[in-house]
């Protein structure tokens, strides 16, 4: 690749959807772009595997149909015709019994709730999306809100479980904001009879993540993966040259897209201690991910959330409800996802020893599962895929501009009020793109 002369040069730390955002965005505005991948693969979470030929997340995803920033992009880059929406469902599981909560109606029958907490149930995502002020909720946690919005009954069946088996030790802790924000996003993806609808992107996220990839090339970017960055040459306060395991770039601004303890490593003898604590006051939970192939499905439900307080997944999702089996040579996949620190023992268990942990739940919660089923097993783990976002949030988050005048950081505990997603992280990278840029030429 040979870069246009006479341009600003900009290093990007990470390929996933926010990086990938700012590249196209900077590479479309005539700044000369590399980014840095320390993975073999582009798309972070968002990264990918092959079934049967075809690619899959190695973590679940999905969008819902009020998107708006990852719709924007795919039209602008001409691709609307791969986007899919299709109809889900959505259950629970409690006290050894299923439950689906797709609809209205569903929610009147979920008989585990007396008939006035079914309406508190299903009015909370109502009352959601007409708050429009999410700094009225931020002094508060999530289960002291649900508390007050459903009740003590709704909270301890529905609410608690989740909470519980998403943050663990970090359940109390967790700000109303970020559960409002995901009543809201679910409440308003939803379709004239009242179910859910949710959107996949043909030939999965991988598909979109090449794309952008394809358009950075196009507009005379590098991308270059199994180079991680590894050290910063700073000269009056800017950063002037960027190390990685391949090369050293010279560079006129930097923007990274890790996680805020990965960054403090990469900064710390360039910046201040008190700014260092403060990137990594942010907590995180890691993920362990065992995904199944099977040769028959478990249920008809896409996403179940599961709130019994002795199975160690937050959920199964069933990819395959979602997208169809044939897409995967007929093959089954299910999603069985744990949020939890990376020094668990659970995130450490090599990927047999957590297939043989997990059978025996499964065959407690569908009686007919046998492990013959099981065709194949992958485990994905990430060390920060969740920010834990505390009470006052807002006061917690750094700055996108750092002390190093030319060096920003764009990363998933960045988007608050919103919580994680690709929507978000194309949103944050375009958005720094655009800043960064207009920095540069008003130079």
């Amino acid at each position: 690749m040979i870069f246009k002369r006479n341009r600003p040069h900009v290093a990007i730390i990470g390929a996933g959807f926010c990086g990938l955002a700012a590249g196209y965005e900077l590479s479309k505005r005539g700044v000369n772009v590399t980014l840095f991948e320390a993975e073999p693969e582009i798309g972070g979470l968002s990264s990918a595997f092959q079934v049967n030929g075809a690619r899959l997340e190695k973590f679940y995803h999905h969008w819902f149909n009020n998107d708006e920033q990852v719709m924007a992009l795919i039209d602008e880059i001409g691709m609307q015709n791969q986007v899919l929406l299709r109809t889900t469902r959505t259950g629970l599981y409690y006290a050894h019994t299923f439950f689906k909560l797709s609809t209205p109606l569903d929610v009147l029958r979920f008989k585990p709730l007396p008939l006035i907490d079914r309406f508190r149930l299903g009015l909370l995502a109502l009352y959601a999306r007409r708050i429009t002020n999410w700094r009225q909720l931020e002094n508060m946690t999530a289960s002291e809100w649900l508390r007050q919005m459903g009740g003590e009954k709704v909270f301890k069946v529905v609410w608690e479980p989740l909470l519980r088996g998403k943050f663990g030790m970090y359940a109390n802790e967790v700000s109303a904001v970020w559960f409002w924000n995901k009543l809201k996003l679910r409440g308003g993806s939803r379709g004239k009879g009242g179910g859910e609808q949710l959107v996949y992107y043909r030939g999965g996220f991988a598909a979109l993540a090449d794309q952008l990839a394809l358009q950075i090339e196009s507009n005379g970017g590098r991308i270059l993966v199994r180079n991680a960055v590894n050290g910063l040459l700073v000269k009056d306060g800017k950063v002037t040259e960027l190390h990685a395991a391949g090369e050293k770039l010279k560079v006129d601004a930097v923007i990274a897209t890790p996680a805020l303890p990965i960054i403090a490593d990469l900064i710390e003898s360039h910046v201040t201690q008190r700014y260092v604590e403060q990137l990594r006051r942010i907590k995180y939970l890691g993920n362990v991910c065992l995904v199944l192939e099977l040769d028959t499905g478990l249920s008809d439900i896409y996403w179940l959330n599961v709130n019994e307080p002795d199975f160690p997944y937050v959920g199964i999702i069933e990819h395959t409800n979602f997208e169809p089996p044939d897409t995967y040579g007929g093959h089954h996949i299910v999603y069985l996802s744990k949020y939890l620190n990376s020094t668990d023992d659970l995130f450490r268990l090599r990927d047999d020893e957590l297939l043989q942990f997990t059978i025996p739940y499964l065959r407690r919660m569908f009686p007919g599962f046998e492990q013959k089923w099981v065709l194949a097993h992958h485990v994905w783990r990430s060390h920060y895929s969740q920010p834990v976002i505390e009470r006052n949030f807002s006061q917690l988050v750094p700055d996108h501009e750092t002390p190093l005048r030319n060096f920003y950081i764009a990363t998933m505990a960045q988007i608050y009020p919103e919580d994680r997603g690709t929507n978000y992280a194309i949103r944050e990278g375009r958005n720094m793109g655009s800043l960064v840029a207009q920095a540069l030429f008003a130079e």
